[in-house]
């Protein structure tokens, strides 16, 4: 396989990380103590000309876990009724497993070594879904304990912006407001604005890298 190939390979890209775009929904911000209220997870491949593209997608309400507190005023922000038995909402084992289930297939298919969480101020999501997974007693939890992309960081060195919705537009992407604060919705966004990201840096030229012989090329000085 040519080394241009090889850099097309989802597992070459990321240093064998799996990409998963992850955005949560809580009725607070201390992921030890307050309620995971809804999560939904995007997973990315490599087209065969190399560019990043959504692949599968799947998203759960959840109900509260046990002693979980729920802050007034995160769920003003959210407009989400816990209680309400129209979202179908299901625990936080059974939103995870599918998740973790999804993921692993997906690394499989891939062969790359390990998830790594993708979001927005990705240290969010990424504590309220470890946490989780840690009270829910799941074991085989395919995500880096620490490490994550993060695009807000990425936008604002990209775009010169850092906020989800003005990130989006910067970068060509619609955003509805109206639709903002469903963990589907910002993360089928989220998602759209890693792969143009990653995208852009190709077309820019900035991937794949240049061979160690290339780059011995082009830095070594005319001849006299």
């Amino acid at each position: 396989m040519s080394d241009t190939a090889n850099a097309h390979l989802l597992k070459h890209r990321f240093r064998g990380f799996y990409p998963v775009v992850i955005d949560v929904e809580t009725a607070g911000f201390n992921a030890e103590t307050d309620a995971l209220l809804e999560i939904a997870a995007i997973t990315v491949r490599m087209n065969e000309d190399g560019w990043l593209v959504e692949d599968q997608k799947i998203h759960f309400n959840i109900t509260p876990f046990e002693g979980a507190i729920l802050h007034p005023e995160a769920l003003a922000f959210t407009g989400i009724n816990p209680n309400d038995p129209e979202r179908k909402a299901v625990s936080e084992y059974d939103a995870l497993h599918a998740i973790f289930k999804m993921v692993r297939k997906g690394m499989k298919e891939t062969d790359c070594s390990r998830a790594v969480i993708v979001a927005h101020n990705a240290h969010f999501d990424h504590s309220f879904t470890m946490a989780a997974a840690q009270r829910a007693g799941l074991k085989r939890n395919p995500f880096h304990p620490f490490a994550t992309f993060d695009t807000a960081a990425l936008s604002g060195l990209v775009l010169g912006q850092t906020v989800l919705a003005k990130a989006c537009i910067s970068a060509g992407i619609s955003f509805d407001s109206e639709q903002a604060h469903s963990a589907l919705y910002d993360t089928e966004q989220t998602t759209a604005l890693f792969c143009e990201l990653v995208n852009r840096w190709k077309r820019l030229g900035g991937w794949p890298l240049a061979t160690e012989q290339q780059q011995v090329v082009e830095t070594s000085p005319p001849l006299a």
